[in-house]
């Protein structure tokens, strides 16, 4: 292997000759004999009877703080909770099965004469919504993402929208909006005029995007929890004809609820039916029925720690919003709430909270923006759940390490499975690092957001390996991505090995994360291993990749890599004289210097999607090598200068 500038992390370096001139006029020494080690094995220093070199302190691993590594699989370590359905007594029990075998509530009570359909209670709703996408609305528009679309020219039928414009048209996620752009008043006659287009254009069922499970789960929760909008007219014909549309579509769901397309969609499915149990007259025998298949889903929905299947920051926030509103239905009612559902709230909440920033926004991962902090602050609060980030999500596979006022986001896990993944990338061992509010390596995210102002054709490149900041061989795909935001053969098992290094002396200790994956076995023989190991100050961030024979012998001939570090926005670069190094100007007016241990840094063009889905342009540092395909090892180092 070639030689780097600088030692191997967890080695001990041999001496090597004086620095030139132009090596001490670095920002920092690169050293061996100089730079301060955070790991060290191997055989004692010459000259040193303790086996320490003299004046340099010694990093040593504290055993009770480490943790014990581990290998993550998808199929095994993602398990399903086990949730079950609510206690009721013999007579709830039988009306339960009565409605799924599908007899008429005549049935159970026949001398009972049905009553109209009506709603016998409001919402509060209990999330605020967009006041910007509101007022567009106001003006005849749709806002999806920063973009503005007529509302008179958009296509309430057929699969001729983009992905956001279905689940906001279709999903009727516009409601919130809406509720959120003016007075009742205001807005009543808006979401009425929408609604009656909606329905003239999707008189009945068909097989388009209107009527996929998650969709219509959606809407129907949203008709529900904004009922007052759609319902306060003086057209007493439109009010008659929306609730029996409500009453048709909940019978409707009844029989495809398990059709959904994912686990979010079926649990989103079932909470919208237990809402329309509730709020609608005689509504019992759905509420009952739905119930169960509501903790059923929930309980297949996310892992042991609470992260969803799809591993999706998107999806978790929008499991949280989806049973807050549910909480609020059975409020409406004064009605206790499932108890399963504040369980799955204190669930849901610290994995979400773990892919944080110092500034509060989030992660770009599996598709999402940086979700501004404001957002994710009213969906915790009004969760009303109170706690600390997870650190070491396994199951979820986001590792999470803080130090001073720099965060680390690792993706430490196997990507999500098919039948699982919504807008999957394949991000395995990819990072993200900030200080303070400055975020300085990121992923490009964005692809959920396509289809507003990131155009849709970016889409799969933007769920691609080389939109992470991770490696890649020969602009290889780690897990091959699919169409329809799904993942195919790829990484199927990661590695992981978390441990905290205690320091002896004045020197600061370290958390060091170690993860590799088989997502390039099956094709280059090779296993690609990550270690990052953060200072406890949060001033210096070191990493180092492997590529290790999956097997005894290596392959024989050459390969291309691709080592990517896309920055956050609005940094300025200056690169060293060697071409191994680059200054990083952060917009606070600290310095930070990336340094490569054996092949030059050369910077490119990148994008970054904000958290309203806004494609920034960015840059990324790219260090790229030919390396035989026997193996070969990559050094890195991340510092701050002021």
């Amino acid at each position: 292997m070639a030689q780097s500038d600088f030692p191997l992390i967890g080695s001990r370096g041999a001496a090597v000759p004086d620095q030139t001139p132009a090596q001490e006029a670095l920002a920092f020494p690169l050293d061996r004999t100089k730079e301060e080690l955070l790991a060290r094995s191997g055989a004692p220093a010459r000259n040193s009877p303790s086996g320490l070199e003299e004046g340099r302190p010694v990093i040593t691993l504290d055993d009770r703080s480490a943790i014990e590594p581990g290998v993550i699989e998808p199929g095994r370590s993602l398990a399903l909770t086990d949730f079950s359905p609510p206690a009721i007594g013999a007579g709830e029990r039988l009306v339960r099965l009565a409605y799924r075998l599908g007899l008429p509530q005549g049935a159970l009570h026949p001398f009972r004469k049905r009553g109209k359909t009506r709603l016998t209670a409001t919402v509060t709703p209990p999330l605020p919504g967009d006041a910007a996408g509101g007022k567009a609305l106001r003006a005849g528009h749709f806002l999806v993402h920063g973009f503005k679309s007529p509302i008179a020219d958009t296509a309430f039928s057929g699969p001729r929208l983009p992905p956001p414009f279905e689940r906001l048209v279709h999903g009727f996620r516009w409601l919130r909006d809406l509720e959120s752009g003016g007075t009742r008043a205001q807005c009543a006659q808006v979401a009425e005029r929408i609604l009656a287009t909606w329905l003239n254009a999707n008189p009945k069922p068909d097989p388009t995007p209107a009527w996929d499970v998650g969709n219509v789960g959606q809407r129907l929760m949203n008709w529900m929890v904004h009922a007052p909008l759609i319902l306060s007219g003086q057209d007493r014909a439109f009010r008659t004809r929306v609730l029996h549309t409500i009453e048709d579509t909940a019978r409707w769901l009844d029989r495809h609820v398990g059709k959904a397309e994912d686990r979010l969609s079926e649990a989103t499915a079932w909470a919208a039916l237990v809402a329309v149990g509730l709020l609608m007259a005689e509504g019992k025998p759905r509420r009952l029925f739905a119930e169960a298949g509501l903790v059923r889903a929930l309980g297949e929905l996310v892992g042991d720690d609470g992260g969803v299947l799809s591993r999706s920051p998107l999806c978790q926030i929008e499991a949280i919003e989806m049973l807050v509103s549910l909480r609020a239905c059975y409020e409406a009612v004064r009605a206790e709430p499932l108890p399963q559902i504040q369980t799955m709230l204190s669930l849901l909440v610290p994995p979400l909270l773990a892919l944080l920033h110092g500034d509060g926004g989030l992660g770009n991962w599996q598709g999402t923006g940086a979700i501004g902090a404001q957002q994710i602050e009213q969906t915790v609060r009004a969760s009303g759940i109170r706690t600390r980030p997870l650190r070491d999500a396994r199951q979820w596979g986001y590792q999470r390490a803080t130090a001073g006022k720099a965060v680390l986001q690792f993706d430490a896990g196997p990507p999500p499975l098919a039948r699982q993944a919504r807008d999957g990338c394949a991000s395995t061992l990819a990072f993200e690092f900030s200080h303070g509010p400055e975020r300085l390596i990121v992923n490009c995210g964005g692809a959920a957001f396509a289809g507003g102002l990131i155009p849709l054709r970016l889409e799969q490149g933007l769920r691609a390996t080389a939109a992470h900041s991770t490696l890649t061989i020969d602009d290889f795909n780690s897990t091959a991505v699919l169409i329809n935001g799904k993942l195919g053969s790829g990484v199927s098992e990661v590695e992981v090995d978390r441990r905290t290094l205690s320091a002896e002396g004045a020197a600061p200790g370290a958390t060091r994360i170690e993860a590799s994956h088989n997502g390039y076995v099956s094709r280059y023989g090779l296993t690609h291993r990550r270690i990052l190991i953060l200072r406890d100050d949060g001033t210096e961030l070191r990493g180092e990749d492997l590529l290790v024979p999956a097997g005894r012998k290596g392959k024989r001939g050459m390969i291309g890599v691709a080592l990517r570090f896309h920055l956050g926005p609005q940094i300025e670069l200056a690169s060293s004289a060697d071409g191994k190094g680059v200054t990083l100007s952060l917009p606070d007016g600290s310095l930070w210097q990336f340094r490569s241990g054996r092949d030059p840094v050369t910077v490119e063009e990148s994008l970054w999607a904000d958290g309203l889905g806004r494609p920034i342009g960015t840059r990324q540092l790219v260090v790229t090598a030919k390396v035989p395909r026997s193996g070969e090892s990559f050094s890195w180092l991340l510092k701050k200068m002021r």
